[in-house]
């Protein structure tokens, strides 16, 4: 019976092209909220503030390497030390899911055979939130639609309109006063743009906020204009 072996991906590339396979021990690790405690001299108990947000998340890739170690292991640590910035992090133990996560550790390997086998952790810097593969498929809308969000959390979609016109997602509106074909609504960012073209002043939010796809069903409607593309970007923890 063939071995079956773990493995990840960061910024499209596998840990399986250095011959380096990991371990699930460390993986399922959840955020914390961002909640501050406050004691309050002569009453019992803390009051606790909820930032709405939760904090980032360290995940540990127990990881080893069997074949050409050396090889490949100098190559896999020139390629994670290369890379800057947040990048996509995903595992074959999640396979519909990613992260965002930035790799910041040293490597250390413990040395095993006569120096022709390592293992070594993998640690990673990660957003807090798991996006779902299913939400990045862009979804095209001519006519209102209802779009189910499938977790427990509100996400902040990418919304491209073409032509000018008002999308309003769940009672919230944004109109789009004047466009070069198409704008983008980076619900994320809270920017209104077209490449690198700067177009927030082409639009007017209903109450000062980007729509979000909230839990459960969302009613989008809009007017003016012939097209609309959402890129919904769900995520979960």
């Amino acid at each position: 019976m063939d071995l079956v072996y773990e493995y990840l991906t960061y910024d499209g590339k596998s840990s399986e092209d250095f011959k380096v396979h990991i371990s699930g021990s460390g993986v399922f690790d959840s955020p914390s909220r961002d909640i501050e405690s406050i004691s309050v001299p002569g009453r019992n108990g803390d009051l606790h503030i909820d930032n709405g947000r939760f904090n980032n998340v360290s995940i540990t890739y127990p990881a080893f390497c069997t074949k050409d170690f050396k090889q490949n292991y100098e190559a896999f640590k020139a390629f994670l030390l290369s890379r800057r910035g947040y990048k996509k992090l995903a595992d074959s133990y999640h396979p519909d899911r990613y992260r965002m996560a930035i790799f910041n550790d040293q490597l250390a390997p413990k040395m095993a055979t006569r120096n022709k086998a390592g293992s070594f952790d993998i640690v990673f810097d990660c957003d807090p939130r798991m996006f779902l593969k299913s939400g990045e498929q862009v979804i095209v809308c001519t006519s209102g639609k209802q779009l189910l969000n499938p977790t427990l959390y509100a996400s902040k979609p990418l919304i491209r309109v073409y032509g000018t016109g008002t999308i309003t997602i769940s009672g919230v509106s944004v109109v789009v006063s004047a466009a070069n074909v198409y704008t983008d609504l980076d619900c994320e960012l809270m920017e209104a743009y077209k490449g690198t073209t700067n177009c927030n002043g082409n639009i007017t939010l209903s109450n000062g906020a980007f729509p979000e796809l909230q839990p459960g069903l969302n009613t989008i409607t809009f007017t003016g204009f012939t097209k609309v593309e959402i890129t919904p970007k769900w995520w979960t923890i």
